[in-house]
C-alpha cells in the first residue's frame, strides 16, 4: 500500500509527527510511506529510515497537487490539517481514502482566548498515531524519532576544550517573543549553574547567545547561528541536559531520551504539547511555568509581543528552581 502523510510545519511539530510515520511503515507489511513538508523544513525528516520518498512544497500548490495526482496514493494522512491540505483534498482522486487527525482548533481557542480548558490530555502525537487507527497501526511506545545526517554530525572537537567533557545546552531561541526568557533572566540561569554551558539558537539569536555569554565567556559557549539544525541536533544529542523554550530543538533532545526543562511563556503543555518520551519511556522532563497566571497560554504558537504587557509568564519564572532541578536530574559528579 501507498501513504502520503502531510506534515508541513513545523521543526517540532514535524519531529511529534515521528512515531506515526514509523508505526505505519513498521506494522503495514509492504507499505511505502510517502512524506510532504515545506522546502525550508528539508532537514528535519531528510535522513528518516522509515520515509521512501519526501515531497516539498514551496510556493507552487497547484505543482504539488498535480504531483500527488500522479503518485495514485491509497491513503493521504492529514497531520496539519490547514487550507492548503484542504485544498489537496478536494483537488486529489476520489479513490484516494484520506485519514485527518483531531486539530481541536475550538478548544484551543477556548484555551487561549477564554481560558476554558477542555483539552482531552491526549498529546498531539498520540492524537497523530490514533488516525492510524483505522488502518490498524498502534502506538509502539518507543516515542519520538530524530536522525542526522552522517555528513552533518558533529565531533566534539568542534566545541571548545573546556566543554569536551560534557555540558548543559541551553536552547535560547524561539519562533516568537513570548516563548523566550528575556535575556537578563537567561544571564542568571547560565550564571548560576555550576557546569559548563552551550548556547544553541539560530543566527537570529547570536546577539542575544553573545551578552549572555559576555558574563562568563570560558563557561559559557554561544553556539547560536553556528551550526546548522542537524549540527545543533548532534549538540543536543551529546548534552548531558537540554534546557529549552517550546521550540523544535526541545522535542529533538526528547527524541534522543535527553533530561530536559521545558520552559513555558506564552505557550503551554495544556496544549497537550509537553515533551514526550513515548508511552513506553519514563518521562525524563519537568515543566516550568508561572503558577496562577489567568492570561497563561495566551497563544498556540506564541506571539511577537505580550498581550497583556507585562510579560510575567517569563519575568516571574524561577531560576533558582531550575537550577535545583539541574542540580538533581545529573547530579553535581556527572561533569
Amino acid at each position: 500500500m501507498k501513504f502520503l502523510i502531510i506534515r508541513f510545519s513545523s521543526i517540532g511539530d514535524i519531529v511529534l509527527t515521528t512515531p506515526a510515520i514509523r508505526c505505519l511503515k513498521q506494522q503495514i507489511p509492504g507499505a511505502e510511506v510517502h512524506f510532504l513538508t515545506k522546502t525550508k523544513f528539508k532537514a528535519v525528516t531528510a535522513a528518516n529510515p522509515y520515509i521512501d520518498k519526501f515531497h516539498y512544497f514551496d510556493k507552487d500548490l497547484k505543482q504539488t497537487v498535480r504531483d500527488i495526482r500522479r503518485e495514485q496514493y491509497d491513503y493521504i494522512i492529514d497531520l496539519h490539517k490547514n487550507w492548503r491540505t484542504l485544498r489537496i483534498y478536494l483537488e486529489t482522486d476520489m479513490k484516494t481514502k484520506w485519514l485527518g487527525y483531531r486539530k481541536l482548533s475550538i478548544q484551543k481557542f477556548l484555551l487561549t482566548k477564554l481560558g476554558i480548558n477542555i483539552m482531552p490530555g491526549i498529546h498531539i502525537s498520540q492524537r497523530s498515531l490514533n488516525t492510524l487507527l483505522p488502518l490498524g497501526v498502534k502506538d509502539d511506545g518507543k516515542g519520538l524519532d530524530y536522525f542526522i545526517p552522517r555528513e552533518e554530525e558533529i565531533e566534539i572537537t568542534e566545541l571548545p576544550l573546556s566543554h569536551q567533557m560534557g555540558y548543559i545546552a541551553i536552547v535560547i531561541g524561539g519562533s516568537y517573543f513570548t516563548k523566550k526568557l528575556p535575556v537578563y533572566k537567561l544571564q542568571e540561569l547560565c550564571l548560576q549553574i555550576p557546569h559548563p554551558v552551550v548556547l544553541l539558537g539560530g543566527k537570529e539569536d547570536s546577539e542575544a547567545g553573545t551578552a549572555i555569554a559576555s558574563i562568563d565567556p570560558v563557561k559559557i559557549y554561544n553556539a547560536c547561528g553556528k551550526f546548522s539544525l542537524n549540527e545543533s541536533a548532534g549538540i543536543t544529542r551529546r548534552a548531558k541536559l537540554v534546557i529549552s523554550h517550546d521550540t523544535g530543538l526541545l522535542y529533538i533532545a526528547c527524541a534522543f531520551q535527553k533530561p530536559v526543562l521545558a520552559i513555558w511563556g506564552g505557550t503551554s503543555p495544556k496544549l497537550d504539547v509537553e515533551p514526550y518520551y513515548g508511552s513506553g519511556s519514563p518521562q525524563k522532563h519537568s515543566n516550568f511555568i508561572v503558577p496562577h497566571l489567568p492570561c497563561q497560554p495566551c497563544s498556540n504558537f506564541g506571539t511577537k509581543t505580550c498581550p497583556k504587557k507585562h510579560f510575567k509568564c517569563m519575568h516571574l519564572q524561577d531560576i533558582a528552581q531550575m537550577v535545583e532541578e539541574v542540580k538533581e536530574k545529573i547530579g553535581a559528579r556527572q561533569l
